[in-house]
């Protein structure tokens, strides 16, 4: 039985759009904290452009079930053009939350996504975000930032210092600060209920 302080968070993207490497990032960030974590993938036809989801779980306390995420306390939703043809929302808690990369009005999201009326629904316009900070459409980064600004999930200055560290030994420093970038702008214009 799941452990009422898990909480648990939700991926939805295109195979290739980086929600794997979001969940793994996330779950490195709350290891900086002693937190326990999970962080593992779902592929459906494992290709580029496909739909995969990914998964987090994220506890003060030891996680002793591994099934996949079916009632989350967030989604996070990479590619927008999903709304159409996932159901985004499905599963969601009653005061859970829903953040979707998108220019559109949240509540707009709200009608596309068939959100309860008990769930808060955020947008970020990381596509945007992404494209002037990085280069590159890739909005994994800048969708953590959301993520965290919304839930409070993992301390900020550790999900920033994970970021330098996981990409810094992967990627150019201009990659990195491009990233570090999308991850501040994310974070500081994530709309919706609040914020």
């Amino acid at each position: 039985m799941p452990d009422s302080e898990v909480f648990e968070v939700r991926w939805h993207a295109r195979g290739g759009q980086g929600a794997v490497t979001a969940s793994r990032f996330l779950a490195a960030a709350a290891l900086r904290e002693n937190k326990h974590f999970q962080g593992f993938p779902e592929f459906g036809t494992e290709r580029e452009g496909a739909p995969i989801q990914a998964f987090n779980r994220i506890s003060p306390n030891r996680i002793y079930w591994h099934e996949n995420v079916t009632r989350p306390d967030a989604v996070v939703v990479l590619d927008p053009t999903l709304l159409e043809t996932v159901p985004v929302a499905a599963g969601l808690k009653e005061g859970g939350v829903l953040i979707v990369n998108s220019p559109q009005d949240p509540e707009e999201i709200r009608k596309l996504a068939g959100a309860e009326p008990g769930v808060k629904v955020y947008t970020v316009d990381a596509t945007t975000i992404a494209t002037e900070c990085i280069g590159r459409p890739i909005t994994n980064t800048a969708m953590v930032g959301a993520l965290v600004r919304v839930t409070g999930l993992v301390d900020y200055g550790n999900v920033r210092a994970e970021l330098e560290s996981m990409f810094g030994s992967r990627f150019r420093e201009s990659v990195v600060q491009g990233n570090l970038k999308a991850l501040d702008r994310a974070y500081k214009e994530v709309k919706g209920n609040g914020h």
